[in-house]
């Protein structure tokens, strides 16, 4: 459900809100910031997938060095979805180019997402800017504990906290320095204390937010 990444073994890491098929889009971001595969780190929110032009493309990002990512709620829905063989939700939700693919690309995206099962809920980032937690949608507890048991379901969907900031009720999180979350796409990245949210709706117009970390 954890994973941990040490921030010393790269020079400058950066991490993407949601990409949803957007990869054009992300690697122009990355020439204009002279990202270098061999040196720095890319670090995804969640939710590569669905809705964007090039799904399989961001997908398979998963495979490079220089990559990590969390699940998303579109990934688990993706996996979900094939588990059971029922695609309905999913392309109601952006998957439907999962059925417009060739019958190779079928093949290639299902052993992706198969890898896909391997990816973390939670990411803690030691490095030059603290403690970093990245979780898709939020971390459902008031202190953030390394190897906690907290819902999986609402790391993935649960949009409370974000919601009660945006009407005024704040609530705080404690245990790292930073907490990064994507999920629900807003006009611009809002940020309270040590919390901030970084899904800017690159997919429906909107920015794609890329931040620093070191």
């Amino acid at each position: 459900m954890y994973q941990r990444i040490e921030g010393d073994q790269w020079r400058h890491i950066w991490l993407t809100g949601d990409a949803h098929g957007c990869y054009a889009r992300l690697m122009a971001q990355l020439k204009s910031l002279k990202f270098n595969p061999y040196e720095d780190l890319l670090l995804s929110v969640g939710d590569l997938i669905d809705r964007g032009p090039e799904s399989l493309k961001c997908l398979a990002l998963i495979e490079q060095k220089w990559f990590a990512a969390i699940r998303g709620n579109h990934e688990q829905m993706a996996m979900d979805a094939l588990s059971s063989r029922q695609l309905a939700l999913w392309a109601l939700n952006g998957g439907d180019w999962f059925t417009r693919s060739s019958s190779a690309e079928k093949l290639r995206i299902v052993a992706l997402l198969e890898a896909c099962r391997l990816l973390p809920y939670i990411l803690e980032v030691r490095c030059q800017s603290g403690v970093n937690v990245v979780a898709h949608a939020d971390y459902p507890a008031e202190v953030y504990r390394w190897q906690q048991a907290v819902d999986r379901e609402r790391v993935l969907w649960d949009r409370q906290r974000l919601t009660d900031h945006l009407a005024g009720r704040h609530t705080g999180l404690h245990g790292a320095d930073h907490f990064w979350f994507g999920h629900t796409p807003l006009k611009q990245r809002y940020d309270f204390e040590n919390q901030h949210y970084i899904d800017t709706g690159a997919v429906f117009g909107g920015v794609l937010t890329l931040v620093q970390l070191q």
